[in-house]
């Protein structure tokens, strides 16, 4: 690690942080955020271009040691419609919203990387850091792509990160391939004939066929699947009813499908049509199904991921980077970015006692914010010290 960077303090990347989290934006309309952001990055003397996606922004740095590869660092900036239940100085000032998965944290580790190489750009090529809206459910990094993300910068590697509670802090994990599962949402109207709750002869009873569905549903995955290969398909909502005495007409359900392997999330998308399909014909129903393929699988590219794994050794120590913790079914839209170029998606420790990510009361881990700069200074020097890829991933 170079001891002579003038690294951003603590109470510093705290300022920012808790900024950020008393003033959560949700998808797109992160307004307050991006200006915030574009603010500092241009006082710092960046090339900064806003707008992206709608309030996506793009800092352009170029190394004072000339030309040289091209790579990515991004961030993303947006929060949730969650009520949050700390009672901290910082807690969010906009009822319903709040940053319940850290990406207050993720955009100030950023902004500190910014700040430090942009004071010493020691290094030969270009940084393009990426600060992102809209990652929860929105695909905000498929939005940024489709408005030219890389055709206006192009590049060569693309790097991210996500806080992980569970995981200490100065620790962090680090997988050669698969590290979040593909994500596709569906919602389901059944819809059957609604009678009087004690003639249910005279009616169609969608109401049982959606509880069947809600029961049958998971053996898809417990019976027809390979073991070795997982996958969740959960049912997450379920709306029916008005009354005591009244059979409804409809039933709406939605949920969401995760796993690994494209070619199974087809054959669960198609059995899962099947089974609706056999439903409705057994109780006389019809379906109303918006099935929506959203995020593909987080898959890292493997050289680029032993070049992580090094300078996180470099930075935490070798002891503390792990390599064999199992991938997550929960998913990310970086995976979009990692499908455009070779990118890596790594887990930084955000302390075992860490409130779940999407929990009321969890807060992004203050102590974290320094390594997280650290990683990423590190690793633009490791790649672009010699204007050219290091052999492992090149």
């Amino acid at each position: 690690m170079d001891n002579t960077m003038q690294w951003p303090t603590q109470e510093t990347l705290q300022a920012w942080r808790h900024d950020f989290h008393r003033h959560p934006e949700t998808a797109f309309q992160e307004y307050r955020t991006s200006a915030r952001v574009a603010e500092l990055l241009q006082s710092w003397g960046l090339e900064v271009h806003t707008g992206l996606a709608g309030t996506g922004i793009v800092a352009v740095l170029q190394g004072s040691r000339g030309t040289g590869p091209r790579i990515g660092l991004r961030a993303d900036m947006d929060a949730l419609h969650v009520h949050e239940l700390n009672t901290c100085d910082h807690k969010s000032v906009h009822e319903g919203r709040m940053h319940a998965c850290g990406h207050d944290g993720h955009t100030t580790m950023l902004l500190g990387a910014a700040q430090t190489l942009a004071a010493q750009p020691d290094f030969a090529g270009t940084v393009h850091f990426i600060f992102q809206p809209a990652e929860e459910n929105e695909g905000g990094a498929r939005a940024m792509i489709a408005d030219g993300l890389f055709e206006r910068f192009p590049m060569d590697a693309v790097y991210s990160m996500h806080n992980w509670p569970g995981l200490p802090v100065g620790s962090a994990a680090v997988h050669s391939t698969a590290v979040m599962a593909a994500f596709d949402i569906f919602d389901l109207t059944l819809t059957g004939q609604g009678c009087h709750a004690a003639m249910p002869h005279l009616g169609k009873d969608a109401l049982l066929a959606a509880c069947q569905l809600v029961t049958h549903l998971p053996a898809l995955i417990a019976r027809e699947q390979e073991v070795h290969k997982p996958a969740v398909l959960s049912v997450t909502s379920f709306n029916a009813g008005d009354t005591y005495n009244v059979m409804p007409e409809a039933i709406k359900l939605r949920g969401t499908v995760r796993c690994f392997d494209m070619a199974q999330r087809a054959r669960i998308e198609q059995r899962f049509r099947d089974a609706i399909a056999a439903t409705c014909q057994l109780h006389g129903l019809t379906a109303d199904l918006d099935y929506r393929v959203s995020y593909p699988a987080t898959i890292n590219h493997p050289a680029h991921a032993e070049v992580c794994a090094g300078v996180l050794a470099q930075v935490l120590g070798a002891d503390n980077v792990h390599r064999d913790l199992k991938p997550s079914m929960a998913s990310e839209d970086f995976s979009f970015m990692a499908q455009a170029c070779p990118g890596v998606y790594i887990w930084l420790g955000n302390g075992e006692n860490s409130a779940s990510l999407h929990n009321p009361k969890y807060d992004f881990n203050d102590a974290a914010l320094p390594l997280g700069v650290k990683y990423f200074v590190e690793l633009v020097h490791t790649l672009l010290r010699d204007g050219k890829l290091p052999a492992a991933a090149a």
